[in-house]
């Protein structure tokens, strides 16, 4: 039925010969109006036949919202107000004519540039996780379904064993996305190898690093591929229940996953007997109160539970014993969101896309001194340099680079004399940072190192928990430290003292945050 449903939606599409209007309405273009662009919208073009308007996540340019692309055309408009609309209804949706002035351009004499795809920003990427973000209303199933969705559950379904699925994430090479970087298919296949009959599915979605934003997109932009992906997870691991754990801070994806949920439980995706099969499988939703240290998963699972959110030792592992002491599959959102493009397109599409050992590609969250700041998605392999001077348009105000900061506040600054670093897992460990859960904030040569080290080790010291002596009174002490040598009282010493504090703090904690 869903085969059949789906080959209608993509039929109705071609045949209709609409105009369709796609605005971003992200967290990210909402605070710069995009809901006025659309009460507009439905003011000014109402009368105009065959105009479709859907409001999409995020489309990734988020210096230059409020977004909106025009199809069939392909026009790609930025900075579009209300006061706007009238001329595109004219000019655009009434004589197909572009509105040059909302066109991207590089500069007052460049050419402006009408299509998505040719904006330097897009032209490197490869958007796979992010790939419905710009074409489809995350609270109409119909929609991603007519984009292939939920072809992955019905392939697995219908002709794959749960090993068989968890061979081909294995030979896929993906990797979590969260920040360890571990392998997901061995993680899985741990899980699946159980003996305990109740399992558990756990998605990841504290995304707590400052200047992060990539699960938040996914989550608000295209929830129906995480609970694709969690179904296919608990498929390939034998569990019947699923909890996505999202900060409270997020809460237009609190919304739109709500709206996921309930539309795939009408349409008998989620619940007993999916696709008329014996697997049953459901989702709820856990908001976590906004501590840091909740994206450490014993943690995570410590407040899902109810209680205070503290690490524990491990082993065992959540996959021996996670909620309520069931073995537990976590994963972040951008891995799950992963999982359908695997299963549908097979594991050997994937891994061609990447390097040897870290296949795919990784979202990021583009953000500090560089020009054009937003969400963008690359193949691992990548370098710092064409990420900053080719999709982020370089150094604001043509400053020189100082360094990229990576990893979230457990991460690294990487200096510019590494720019030509390829991003992937090693190739991050080696130079001294991580590749955490997808920040990249860039600095200029005025950003001052032991400010943005004070910035980063403030934070960490804020959000400690407080169960290990050696980080709650360690990074206590070495914040002291640093804030006398950024007063001018610094003493001899001083560095070699913040070494052997942070080296103590790092061995002797329980979390790796």
């Amino acid at each position: 039925e869903i085969a059949e449903l789906r080959a209608s939606l993509k039929k109705d599409a071609r045949e209709s010969g609409k105009q369709t209007v796609k605005l971003c309405c992200g967290t990210a273009c909402r605070a710069t109006g995009s809901l006025k662009v659309l009460d507009a919208l439905h003011k000014h073009a109402e009368h105009v036949k065959d105009v479709e308007v859907i409001t999409t996540g995020c489309q990734g340019l988020c210096q230059k919202g409020p977004l909106m692309k025009v199809e069939p055309h392909g026009y790609f408009y930025q900075r579009v107000g209300a006061a706007h609309i009238p001329k595109i209804v004219s000019s655009t949706f009434m004589a197909g004519f572009p509105v040059r002035e909302l066109l991207y351009r590089d500069s007052i004499i460049t050419k402006p540039v009408e299509l998505m795809e040719e904006v330097p920003f897009y032209k490197k990427q490869q958007r796979l996780v992010l790939r419905n973000n710009e074409r489809i209303d995350p609270c109409n199933i119909l929609q991603y379904i007519r984009y292939d969705g939920y072809l992955a559950l019905e392939k697995a379904l219908s002709g794959m064993s749960s090993k068989d699925v968890i061979n081909e994430i294995i030979n896929s090479g993906l990797r979590g996305r969260g920040g360890a970087g571990f392998p997901t298919g061995i993680k899985w296949d741990a899980v699946s190898q159980s003996m305990v009959k109740t399992k558990m599915v756990v998605a990841n979605g504290d995304e707590g690093d400052p200047g992060a934003f990539m699960d938040r997109s996914i989550m608000e932009g295209d929830p129906h591929s995480l609970l694709e992906g969690m179904l296919l997870c608990a498929y390939a691991i034998g569990a019947k229940y699923g909890f996505i754990y999202v900060r409270h801070e997020y809460p237009l994806a609190v919304k739109n996953l709500n709206i996921a949920i309930k539309q795939a439980r009408d349409m008998g995706l989620l619940g007993n007997n999916i696709l008329g099969t014996e697997f049953c499988f459901d989702v709820s939703i856990r908001e976590g109160a906004g501590a840091f240290v909740c994206g450490e998963e014993t943690a995570l699972l410590a407040s899902i539970e109810g209680r205070r959110g503290y690490p524990v030792q491990k082993p065992p592992f959540p996959a021996e014993s996670g909620v309520w002491t069931y073995p537990t599959c976590i994963n972040n959102i951008e891995t799950l969101a992963n999982v359908p493009y695997i299963i549908a397109n097979g594991s050997q599409n994937y891994a061609t896309l990447g390097t040897e050992r870290s296949k795919g590609t990784k979202v990021f969250a583009l953000t500090g001194k560089i020009k054009n700041t937003g969400l963008i998605e690359v193949p691992m392999g990548i370098t710092l340099r064409e990420i900053i001077y080719e999709i982020g348009g370089g150094i604001l105000e043509n400053r020189k680079l100082k360094a990229v900061q990576t990893g979230g506040p457990s991460g690294g600054c990487i200096p510019a004399e590494l720019i030509d670093l390829r991003i992937d897992f090693d190739s991050l460990f080696e130079a001294g940072s991580m590749m955490g859960s997808g920040g990249l904030v860039v600095m200029d040569e005025k950003d001052c190192m032991v400010d943005v080290a004070k910035f980063f080790l403030s934070f960490t010291q804020q959000e400690s928990c407080g169960k290990c002596p050696p980080c709650r009174i360690g990074t206590y002490q070495m914040l002291q430290i640093l804030d006398r040598i950024t007063k001018g009282e610094g003493g001899h010493g001083d560095i070699e003292r913040l070494q052997q504090i942070g080296n103590m703090v790092k061995e002797g904690s329980l979390c790796g945050l």
